[in-house]
């Protein structure tokens, strides 16, 4: 046989894979004569080392590259065994042709296509010869053809290929060798050659033959590896089979492990097309191309935020390509994402959060599965991607509950078996015989009994152990589960019997099997018992011709011993009935009675019966519908009957085996005879075989099979004579039992069925035989043999070394699992764990080594990228854990020093492997999948950083790695965000201009932002879910218990809300209790409490109510130094919760500050490149400030406190320069202003107003976080607004005065003069800056009398000055007027001569009309409406004074007619024009007023009278 490794770790051993008798081919050897560098590596340097040479190389460098081609290879492969294919490659083929894995293997080819398989006598295939070609291949042994005696359904000799192991050897010929000697030789003088004398033409020459030398070197390299590469794989492919005969056993027969039904169901993973398409389903949303969906504009921002920041995102495409990720987690960060949302939308009458949650995730739902809908081409590509895979549990089956059909798919798929690989072994181990199955495991465990007395009678076989006194305890741990094993396969059911045994054999079983007394009974006959179900089916009868045809007939049914039972009636011309019988009988051999009787006319006589057939079956009797004659009851009747019958019998589950043979023993059965035996199987453990008689339910005589071994005995002449023909024994230290059978299939039969019984070691072997019958029961176990199945079948287990094997089928289960359609994080599905449970305990693994093998296999696929559960990791961790330190539940148990070590070194790599994925917790965990990771890792790493399994770490040092963890973690946060932002490059590049470098920062901080927010958002669950219990939970204190009866009704109310906030919570007995200890402490403390947690008063219920939304601060208060939780005093209470992950949020706010820290280095750098007087920075400060003074650990940090002093010197400065520039505009504005109407003002004082407002509403806007220099900016802006308009009211009241002084009346009636617009402009400033100084110079605090009362009263006095101006000026027209009237008085000289010229009332039109005028002119340019109405009240009641003093002073003269109609026009045209402008009605008709017009008509009636 071809020697192998013994492990699969094990390097390659040349000395075993070279031949004894050396090739020529070799390099380095001449004539037979073998190299020197042989016994240092199994190949040539000058073979191994070629490709990494050049052409010009010597034979220096061509040692110098030697590196070894045959160190140990994983057993992976098999995957990729298809691809080392020697199609190219050309060699003589000279040898035999064999197999592997159906692929024929020979020298001359390697790999045969599946397509084409070797018949018997087909050569193998030989490859063309290729031009520069001389390598040949042959065997020691020459033109050996081996004879592949398979028949035409085969395609594999594994026997000729595993018995000639030589032929796959690279060997070559002399004249090959030769060649590669003056190779090296030229290889070692070139260069010599090059540096004298040679020529260019003779260098080309020998360069292009050294080139084509070395290429011949290297395609031999290459087959060698090749061959090297062939060979483990066919080797692997051996253990592999080995491992599914095993595998195929367990399933076939499983007595110890079940199918677990209680596992997590696995989703299905999205693939990278389904990735694909969910995310062009979303951009048709967002492109509103769904004209079937209506959203509204929350539901699609929410739908862009989600596609954006995570369907976007490079993480979860490497989750989609680890395959970790499922459809559920894609829902789940949506739901979390809206929930926020939602939350802050405002509440709408009629309509539930709860809805719009829930409508929400329903057109979710649509969105995600449009394009399976809708696009035809996705599922062709899905159905075609399915198709590729061709894995059996790509169904969700898989993940329930498997058949063995399905079982015996699954593991196919995962060892790499092929289907007639599978058909061999099945047939020829009898995996469908549960018997047999049954009795293999019998043999296994008595075999791994033997052994485990072998190992502790020879200590070398003895594995290490920690403890040299851990060797007694490893052979009783051995003995024990084998024990158990067999108690286990002792309490499988058998039959319908074993029940009233089962005591019986428990109890027996020990004695019986020290003490070997055949004479002390260990069962009665009344033990067994034997079930029969028979059931008779009389069909119809034929022959009744004498009976007249409405003769009414009918059949009875008898088991003797039983009741009878009768077939409906029918007529003698038509007797059919097909009625069945069921009967239950303990008797082997019933006599079972049909009678056909006819019902007779006289009611006082008996049925007659007509005829009867008795019938004598066995178990074995079992016949189809059969015509049988029956027994006429009276001769006279001349008929003949016959009746058609079907007779079954249902064989009880016990009975293995019965019928007729001949026996004689020296206890039982004294005399040669022939006997009914019976094989009954009591338990597991326990075969009886008895004699029964006739219509007996007991047997006659038993025998019980303990201890005897059956085999092929020769004919005995002298019995021979007195029956029987085939014989055989079955023997015992102080017994022989001698049988015989007519005919050789029962006795093959028998034996097979007592050596299962038996459970003895030895295997009958039958004698030679030309029976065809024999020849056909071993055909399943010759065709095996000849493919070389049968040393795999027959193989002993306790032989082999299961734990290397199940760490082969383990690690291939594992790579199976991770690559089907599921999204298992690791764990097995429920078939897998079941069938590697059933191999473990069955053959005897180690559970620490399976779990230790487990987390390495699963810590390498870690450090490969894919995600795996902490919880698995932490399950199988704790596991070997407590095996290795002694703390296992079960007792103190062995461990062996390679369990030792290889967790030594599996601790190291996990702990390694845990920091590493604390540091990168954002892209090992990204958004927070799988749920609750994060927190299993922390939980984990506390477990590993243990020293043993009883003494738990320090808080400080699970501090301290976590905290070095978060402290790189925000290096490579930061780092990668700079290399997504591609800022880095521009914020250090002198080209780059400060305002580019700003406007990165700005783009820089706010993915910083994004980052920490997705940080809170998804992986916040350790500082706030993990202490829930903490929050108020839904548990239901005894308020009214006798340790509350102190407290008052407020707290109770107070008590009774915070039960009330639904949150979730563990509803178990320790945080309960936690909950009552809570209570105490917080009625103890309950001020500080209430003041610091987030409980807030309500004065109109007068109690305190719970926030939710004051969650953070609650528990920052409840881990405060303050507030110190302490928990219940328990035994067995172990630092988790509260003390693992109560810093944890200390250390989070460590990782941000320091995260934000390299921000600052960043960040002072582009500010030190700003100008003096540049404000491109400020909205980074209101970017940051923003979101840092609403963070609830971050609000005034370090970060935070950084912020405000690198910017503190900016705010100031723009203040001071902003107040300099409004100064310097309202200085300058007012010399050149228009006066214009602009906005409520003119141009100077809206851009003066509008810069005072914007000022202090930037410096509002940046909300900055210390209050005393908030103050003192406030302030100051404030006394900034009162001087500034102060000072514009003092400019506008000086333009004032000189425009007012500028209005000069025309020469004539000076009616024609119009109030200036510039004027009314200026009175709009005054008010306008009024009305804004309630704004501008009011305090936030709401001290408005501090700086707005004194520019109040200024502006107030401007405005009543310029309202008595605007009147006076007003007025003085009205005084012209009236002393143009005075002209016309009585007694003076120039009256009579005004009067020649017949006025009429000139005078009076033109003041109506000035008075129109201005009045709309007032009206339309001012802005204030109370100025109007009060300027109007004042002209009003001064011009009315006006004529009535100029009325009173002519009292003793009568009024000219003109002047009368002048008055009497302008006195009611000033009281409708002021009446129509608001002027009220008590100020209209005054006193003066009505004196007024009582003169009038008084002159109007002297004036008529005249």
């Amino acid at each position: 046989m071809l020697a192998t490794s013994s492990s699969d770790d094990e390097d390659y051993d040349p000395k075993k894979s070279q031949p004894q008798n050396k090739s020529p081919f070799l390099p380095g050897s001449r004539s037979g004569q073998p190299n020197r560098d042989q016994t240092k590596s199994p190949y040539n340097p000058t073979i191994n080392g070629l490709s990494n040479l050049s052409i010009n190389g010597d034979a220096n460098s061509l040692r110098s590259s030697f590196s070894t081609s045959n160190e140990a290879d994983n057993f992976s492969r098999q995957n990729n065994r298809n691809q080392s294919s020697f199609r190219n490659s050309s060699f003589k083929s000279n040898s035999s042709a064999s197999t592997i894995g159906g692929n024929t293997l020979s020298p001359g080819n390697l790999h045969t296509p599946k397509s084409s398989p070797r018949r018997k006598g087909t050569p193998g295939r030989q490859l063309p010869r290729r031009p520069g070609d001389t390598a040949s291949f042959s065997s020691s042994l020459n033109d050996r053809v081996v004879d592949d005696e398979s028949d035409d359904n085969s395609e594999y000799n594994y026997e000729a290929h595993y018995a000639h192991p030589n032929n796959l050897l690279n060997q070559t010929s002399d004249e090959e060798a030769e060649e590669n000697q003056l190779c090296r030789n030229d290889l070692d003088n070139q260069s010599q050659n090059d540096d004298s004398d040679g020529t260019m033409l003779s260098a080309a020459r020998k360069n292009k033959k050294n080139a084509q030398n070395l290429e011949e070197l290297q395609n031999q390299a290459a087959l060698v590896a090749q061959q090297n590469e062939a060979l483990k794989e066919a080797e692997m492919h051996k253990k592999r089979l080995q491992i599914y005969v095993f595998v195929c056993r367990c399933i076939a027969y499983p007595f110890i492990a079940k199918q677990p039904t209680d596992m997590v169901r696995r989703q299905m993973k999205i693939t990278k097309q389904q990735l694909q398409s969910i995310k062009d389903n979303f951009d048709l949303f967002l492109q509103n191309k769904m004209s079937n969906l209506e959203a509204d504009e929350a539901f699609t921002n929410a739908v862009r935020s989600y596609y954006e920041v995570f369907l976007k995102s490079d993480r979860i495409t490497k989750m989609v390509n680890t395959g970790s990720c499922s459809a559920s987690d894609f829902r789940d960060v949506f739901k979390n994402n809206i929930e926020k949302r939602v939350r802050s939308l405002p509440e709408i009458d009629g309509l539930s959060k709860e809805t719009v949650l829930s409508s929400w995730m329903a057109k979710f739902d649509i969105i995600f599965k449009y394009n399976e809908e809708n696009n035809v081409s996705n599922a062709i590509a899905s159905r075609r991607h399915s198709r590729n895979l061709n894995l059996s549990n790509n169904s969700m089956s898989s993940e329930c509950i498997l058949t063995k059909e399905q079982l015996y798919d699954l593991f196919q798929n995962i060892l790499g078996i092929k289907k007639f690989e599978h058909q061999l072994i099945f047939n020829a181990a009898q995996l469908d015989n549960g018997d047999e199955q049954a009795a293999t495991i019998r043999r296994e465990l008595d075999s791994r009994m033997k052994q485990t007395e072998n190992i502790q009678k020879q200590n070398g076989l003895m594995p290490k152990f920690v403890h040299k006194n851990m060797e007694s305890t490893y052979i009783e741990e051995l003995k024990q589960s084998i024990s158990l094993l067999m108690n286990h396969l002792d309490n499988q059911p058998v039959g319908a019997s074993e029940s009233k045994l089962r005591l019986k054999r428990t109890q027996a079983k020990s004695d019986n099997h020290h003490h070997h007394d055949e004479n002390e009974p260990c069962l009665s006959k009344s033990d067994v018992v034997l079930n029969f179900q028979i059931e008779v089916v009389v069909m119809e009868v034929k022959g009744l011709k004498s009976l007249p045809p409405n003769r009414i007939v009918f059949c009875v049914m008898e088991v003797q011993g039983h009741s009878k039972l009768q077939t409906d009636q029918a007529e003698a011309s038509r007797p059919i009935w097909d009625t069945s019988g069921d009967f239950k009988t303990h008797q082997p051999l019933p006599i079972i009675k049909v009678k056909l009787c006819m019902e007779t006319q006289n009611i006082l006589q008996d049925n007659k019966e007509l005829g009867r057939v008795v019938l004598r079956p066995d178990p074995n009797f079992t016949r189809a519908a059969t015509w049988y004659v029956m027994d006429k009851s009276n001769s006279k009747f001349q008929d003949e009957l016959k009746i058609k019958l079907t007779v079954r019998i249902d064989k009880p589950g016990n009975l293995k085996m019965c019928g007729w043979c001949y026996c004689l023993g020296k206890n039982v059965w004294k005399k040669w005879k022939k006997r009914y035996l019976c094989l009954v199987q009591v338990s597991q453990y326990t075969f009886v075989l008895c004699s029964y008689m006739e219509k007996k339910s007991e047997p006659r005589e038993l025998m019980t099979l303990d201890n005897f071994t059956v085999d092929y005995a020769d004919t005995d002449p002298e019995l021979k004579a007195l029956g029987g023909r085939f014989f055989f024994n079955a023997v015992k230290e102080g017994d022989n039992v001698s049988f015989a059978t007519d005919e050789e299939a029962e006795r093959q039969l028998w034996i097979q069925a007592l050596y299962r019984a038996t459970g003895q070691s030895h295997k009958p072997t039958p004698p030679s035989s030309n029976s065809t019958l024999v020849a056909r029961e071993q055909g399943d176990a010759d065709r095996a043999r000849k493919h070389g199945m049968e040393e795999f079948i027959q193989a002993d287990p306790s032989t082999f070394n299961h734990n290397d094997l199940f760490k082969i089928f383990q690690t291939a289960t594992l790579d199976f699992r991770l690559n089907d359609q599921f999204c298992c994080l690791g764990w097995f599905s429920p078939g897998q764990i079941f069938v590697l449970d059933e191999y473990q305990a069955r053959y005897g693994v180690r559970g620490c080594y399976r779990h230790l093998c487990y987390l390495s296999d699963l810590l390498d696929r870690a450090e490969q990228g894919n995600i795996i559960d902490p919880t698995l990791l932490h399950y199988s961790f704790a596991f070997c854990a407590c095996h290795v330190h002694g703390n296992r539940p079960d007792g103190i148990g062995t461990v062996t020093n390679e369990e030792k070590v290889k967790f030594d070194e599996i601790k190291e790599r996990l702990r390694n492997l845990l920091e590493y994925q604390i540091t990168h917790f954002r892209f090992c965990f990204p958004f927070g999948r799988p749920e609750g990771a994060l927190k299993q890792t922390l939980s984990l790493l506390e477990r590993v950083l243990m020293k043993d399994i009883v003494t738990p770490v320090t808080p400080d040092e699970v501090k301290a790695v976590i905290r070095k963890c978060l402290e790189n973690a925000a290096l490579v946060n930061y780092t990668r965000l700079s290399q997504v932002a591609k800022v880095e490059d521009s914020l250090y590049n002198t080209d780059t201009t400060p305002k580019k470098k700003v406007e990165d920062l700005i783009h820089l901080a706010e993915l910083c932002i994004d980052l920490l927010q997705q940080n809170e958002e998804h992986h916040s669950e350790i500082d706030l879910n993990s202490l829930d219990f903490l929050l108020p939970s839904n548990y239901r204190l005894p308020i009214d218990g006798k340790k509350y009866k102190k407290i008052d009704n407020r707290y109770k109310k107070m008590i009774y809300l915070f039960e009330r906030h639904k949150i979730k919570s563990q509803n178990n007995f320790r945080f309960r209790e936690e909950s009552r200890i809570l209570l105490k402490r917080i009625l103890k403390h309950r001020h500080k409490f209430l003041n610091n947690s987030g409980f807030t008063f309500n004065p109109n219920e007068k109690i305190y109510s719970y926030d939710s939304a004051n969650r953070s601060k609650y528990l920052n208060f409840m881990l405060s130094e303050k507030f110190k939780y302490k928990s219940y005093p328990r035994k067995n209470y172990k630092q988790d919760s509260i003390q693992s992950f109560a810093w944890f949020c200390e250390l989070l706010v460590e990782h941000e500050e320091i995260f934000w820290s390299l921000f600052a280095v960043d960040m002072d750098h582009v500010l030190e490149q700003q100008a003096p007087d540049s404000w491109d920075s400020f909205p980074l400060f209101q970017l940051l400030n923003d979101y840092l003074r609403n963070h609830p650990s971050l609000n005034d940090g370090r970060f935070h406190k950084h912020l405000q002093l690198a910017f503190a010197p900016l705010v100031v400065r723009y203040v001071d320069l902003m107040e300099s520039s409004i100064g310097q505009s309202i200085h300058k504005g007012f010399e050149k202003e228009n006066w214009k109407n602009r906005g409520q003002g003119c141009a100077t004082s809206e851009d003066m107003l509008w810069k005072l407002d914007a000022l202090q509403s930037f410096i509002k806007d940046l909300h900055w976080p210390d209050d005393d220099f908030a103050e003192h900016l406030e302030n100051r802006l404030k006394q900034m607004a009162a001087d500034m308009i102060e000072a514009c009211s003092g400019r506008v009241m000086k333009h004032f005065d000189s425009w007012t002084k500028k209005g000069i009346i025309l020469l004539t009636t000076g009616t024609d003069y119009v109030f200036p617009q510039e004027c009314c402009v200026m009175v709009n400033v005054v008010i306008d800056c009024k009305v804004q100084a309630l704004k501008l110079c009011g305090l936030n605090s709401g001290d408005l009398n501090r700086y707005h009362a004194k520019i109040d009263e200024v502006l107030e006095k401007s405005l009543i000055e310029m309202n008595k101006q605007l009147v006076a000026k007003l007025l003085s027209v009205l005084d012209g007027l009236l002393k143009k009237l005075s002209r016309y008085d009585e007694g003076t000289f120039i009256s009579s001569i005004l009067s020649l010229t017949k006025p009429v009332n000139e005078l009076g039109q033109s003041y109506v009309t000035f008075i129109g005028l201005n009045l709309d002119v007032l009206r339309q340019k001012i802005n204030d409406e109370l100025f109007i109405l009060g300027a109007f009240e004042q002209w009003y009641n001064e011009q009315i004074n006006m004529v009535y003093s100029w009325l009173s002073e002519r009292l003793e003269i009568s009024l000219h007619p003109y002047q009368l109609a002048c008055l009497t026009l302008i006195v009611k045209k000033i009281r409708n024009n002021f009446e129509l402008q608001g002027v009220s009605d008590k100020m209209l008709e005054s006193k003066t007023y009505s004196a007024i017009i009582s003169r009038l008509n008084v002159e109007e009636a002297n004036q008529a009278l005249k």
